[in-house]
C-alpha cells in the first residue's frame, strides 16, 4: 500500500473537515481496517428506505436487484454502470409476490433533498484480486457516487487520476466503480479535477465558476461547488449521458449554458 505524506494526510483532513462542516456530510469515519467495505452499504440504504415508507420486502428486493447487477460477471463496467444509473434515476422495479402490483423504490429523493443521507468516508479499503484504498468515498443513501483522490502539491493531479484508473481494472477493483457517477483527483496547487469511470486522463475536466471568488485553495473551493448536495444531484439527473460505450459528465460551461436556456425557455 502506497505511504501516504504528511502533506497529504493534512489536505485530506482538510477536505473531510470541508464535507462535514461546509456541506453537513456526515462523517463514516476511517475505513482502513474495516472490513467488507462495499459500493452498498445495505445498512445505511436499508435505513434510509424505511425512513422513506418502503417495507421490508420491498427494499430487500430493490438492493438484492442493485447488487446483482453490480457483481454480474458477464457485463463490463460501462454496461454495468449503465444499468445501476437507470436504476438510481427512475427506481426500481420490483412486485412483493405474483399478485401483487410493482412498485417503484425509488434509490435517491430527487425532489426532496434531505430525505437523503450524504456521507463521506475516508481511506476506503477495497478487497479484491490486488487491494487498494481510495482516499474519500462519497456515499448518498448508502450508495457509493463519488471517489476523490487527493495527493500533496509537489505531485501532479494527474498520478491521482491515474491512480483512479488503475483502481477501474479487473484485476484490482473494477466491482467497486459499478455504482460510482464521478471520479475526481486533486492537490492544493493544480485544484480539482473531474470525469466519471473510465474517463481518460487528458480528458478530465476542470470546473471553472466564480473565478473572482477568492479562498485559500481551489481544492476547497471546487469540492464545495460540486459536491454541494443540490449541485451533485441535479449533475447526476440531468448531466450524466451514456452515449456509444462511453459515459460523460459535462464540463462546467455546458452545465451553465443549459441552466440560461432553462431559464428562456420557462
Amino acid at each position: 500500500m502506497e505511504f501516504k505524506a504528511e502533506q497529504e494526510i493534512k489536505t485530506q483532513d482538510r477536505i473531510v473537515k470541508v464535507f462535514k462542516e461546509k456541506l453537513n456530510y456526515d462523517y463514516l469515519g476511517d475505513w482502513k481496517e474495516r472490513e467488507n467495505n462495499t459500493n452498498i452499504e445495505d445498512d445505511i440504504l436499508t435505513k434510509n428506505l424505511k425512513n422513506r415508507g418502503y417495507n421490508t420486502i420491498q427494499i430487500n428486493l430493490a438492493i438484492n436487484k442493485l447488487r446483482r447487477i453490480s457483481e454480474d460477471l458477464n457485463k463490463s463496467l460501462y454496461q454495468k454502470n449503465k444499468d445501476i444509473y437507470e436504476m438510481i434515476r427512475y427506481g426500481v422495479q420490483v412486485k412483493e409476490d405474483i399478485s401483487s402490483t410493482t412498485k417503484t423504490i425509488s434509490l435517491v429523493d430527487w425532489n426532496n433533498i434531505n430525505f437523503n443521507h450524504f456521507a463521506i468516508a475516508e481511506e476506503v479499503t477495497l478487497k479484491g484480486n490486488l487491494e487498494r484504498r481510495p482516499d474519500l468515498v462519497v456515499y448518498i443513501n448508502g450508495i457509493a457516487f463519488g471517489v476523490i483522490e487527493l495527493k500533496k502539491s509537489t505531485v501532479s493531479v494527474n498520478e491521482g487520476i491515474r491512480q483512479s484508473i488503475s483502481n477501474q481494472q479487473d484485476r484490482f477493483n473494477e466491482w467497486f466503480y459499478s455504482t460510482v457517477q464521478f471520479t475526481a483527483a486533486g492537490n492544493d496547487s493544480e485544484g480539482l479535477r473531474y470525469g466519471t469511470i473510465k474517463t481518460p486522463v487528458q480528458f478530465y475536466l476542470k470546473w471553472k465558476e466564480d473565478e473572482n471568488e477568492t479562498e485559500d485553495y481551489k481544492l476547497d473551493k471546487y469540492i464545495k461547488k460540486i459536491f454541494k448536495k443540490e449541485r451533485i444531484l441535479e449533475l447526476i439527473f440531468d448531466f450524466i449521458i451514456f452515449d456509444g460505450g462511453k459515459k460523460k459528465v459535462p464540463r462546467a460551461n455546458q452545465y451553465f449554458a443549459i441552466k440560461e436556456a432553462q431559464k428562456s425557455i420557462n
